[in-house]
């Protein structure tokens, strides 16, 4: 009974499928791909349903098959759950990684760095305007330096001082055409070469005070020694000389007056009755002179005026409202070009009606004489 060991057939099939669907080979590699990653890329899901369509794509009507159709199916299944598996964790990351990015980006974003919204939102808070409030029936409006702007040389210093703001807010462009008022601010123009207007302002009341209330006439009669003494309360403001050349003026004054029937006349006659608009946009563009000032500067030394300079003239023409040198981005600009234009709208309704009543006039007395020469 003894001889060579015997050899178990092997069928030319086995030999084929065996190596795919051999059980422990099948089951190890199942084992092994369940225990990898969720993670792992789609790659290995591919490979992992080729060799799937592999197994699917043998005949099972072959008899020579080692395992039985049970395992095919098993691992036909097990595949199967393990791709879709696949498929849902990858769906699950992208969706976790789409979740990250978008908190990401909403965090960045409140942040104000990259959406557009955010920055807008931040412009629009460094450029949004004084809310009024309203509590009740009565509504707070924002303090008048916010929505009244003025001339550059009224600065955050002198803006507390009232009186300064009243002189540009009131004064300070619009037309004058009293006699008494511009005799005044040809005094306070003239003090400037000594003093700066806050200070003029401080002291108004006192240079109305020793100057009669800057009547020429009763000016012009002051007695210069009491006036110019030590001690006195006119030389405590200002310079003798000074002082002297007002008195002088105010005599002038009266002369010019006695000509031109005003004083208004003759020196309105300078702007041919019209205030000259400087539309000026920066305070550098002002000037401190200009050839009308000269003009106006000379004519007054001619006829004896004294300390009106040119410097002095002009300073006195835009105080007087004569040029309108107020920038175009203060609220007094259009102000003061408004007063200019009612007050030359009265002057020519003044002057129709003038010329109107000497018309009258004169043909009354043209019938009168006529009535005259018919009784003769």
């Amino acid at each position: 009974m003894s001889g060579g060991p015997r050899v178990r057939s092997m069928n030319v099939a086995d030999s084929e499928v065996r190596p795919v669907l051999g059980p422990a080979g099948n089951k190890t590699m199942r084992s092994l791909s369940a225990r990898k990653p969720a993670s792992k890329p789609l790659r290995k899901a591919e490979k992992a349903t080729e060799d799937d369509e592999e197994v699917k794509a043998f005949p099972s009507s072959n008899g020579a098959a080692s395992s039985p159709p049970s395992h095919s199916v098993s691992a036909s299944s097990m595949l199967r759950r393990q791709e879709q598996l696949l498929h849902s964790n990858l769906s699950l990351n992208a969706s976790c990684s789409s979740d990250a990015s978008t908190d990401s980006f909403h965090s960045r974003a409140s942040t104000g760095r990259i959406t557009r919204s955010s920055s807008t939102a931040r412009r629009r808070s460094y450029t949004s305007k004084p809310r009024v409030i309203v509590s009740g029936d009565v509504s707070e409006s924002p303090p008048d330096g916010l929505k009244t702007k003025r001339c550059a040389w009224v600065t955050p210093n002198t803006e507390k001082d009232p009186s300064y703001i009243a002189f540009h807010d009131e004064e300070w462009g619009s037309p004058v055409h009293d006699d008494k008022k511009l005799f005044e601010l040809l005094v306070l123009s003239g003090a400037l070469a000594e003093l700066t207007w806050p200070t003029i302002l401080s002291k108004r009341h006192i240079f109305r005070e020793v100057f009669a209330d800057f009547d020429p006439i009763a000016v012009a009669k002051l007695n210069e020694k009491k006036l110019t003494a030590p001690g006195s309360v006119a030389s405590s403001l200002i310079s003798e000389l000074k002082l002297r050349a007002i008195i002088e003026n105010a005599r002038q004054i009266s002369k010019v007056i006695d000509e031109f029937g005003s004083f208004e006349e003759y020196i309105w006659s300078f702007v041919n009755h019209k205030p000259i608009v400087g539309r000026f946009r920066y305070p550098r563009q002002v000037p401190v002179k200009t050839p009308k000032a000269d003009v106006i500067s000379k004519d007054l030394v001619r006829r004896g005026f004294r300390s009106v300079g040119p410097t002095v003239i002009y300073s006195f023409m835009q105080v007087a409202g004569m040029t309108n040198d107020h920038l175009i981005s203060c609220f007094r600009f259009q102000d003061c070009v408004t007063a200019a234009e009612v007050k030359e709208e009265e002057i020519t309704t003044e002057g129709a009606e003038e010329k109107k009543s000497n018309v009258i006039e004169s043909e009354l007395s043209r019938a009168m004489d006529e009535l005259s020469f018919s009784s003769e």
